[in-house]
């Protein structure tokens, strides 16, 4: 058995995030990267094409109020999906909420 990483770096979604008044109507743009770490047998591997359409899907259908919620919830779901998942490092910036930086949030999980 080996362990691989999947990497998806700087996916761009338009989504309804946050608690401002503002954040609740508008969609803004997030951006989104994530490095899963899972153990590998034979044959079997995560669908890296799948784990971006659970991501778009959830982020742009849940409209979240904390980057911390869509980040926990969509963790979830990727372990529930893939059992193999060992770990799961998931940022998610708001590259346009303030003038001068790109604020976001990140978590790492070990199952």
């Amino acid at each position: 058995m080996s362990v691989h990483k999947i990497y998806i770096d700087d996916l761009k979604i338009d989504a309804i995030i946050g608690i401002l008044e503002e954040e609740r109507t508008t969609p803004q743009r997030l951006i989104v990267n994530v490095v899963i770490e899972y153990h590998r047998e034979s044959d079997y591997f995560i669908n890296y094409a799948h784990v971006v359409e659970l991501i778009q899907e959830r982020l742009q259908n849940k409209r979240y109020g904390l980057l911390e919620d869509a980040i926990k919830d969509i963790m979830l779901h990727l372990k529930e999906d893939y059992l193999p998942i060992k770990s799961i490092k998931m940022k998610i910036s708001k590259p346009d909420i303030l003038e001068n930086c790109v604020v976001g949030v990140e978590l790492f999980t070990q199952y």
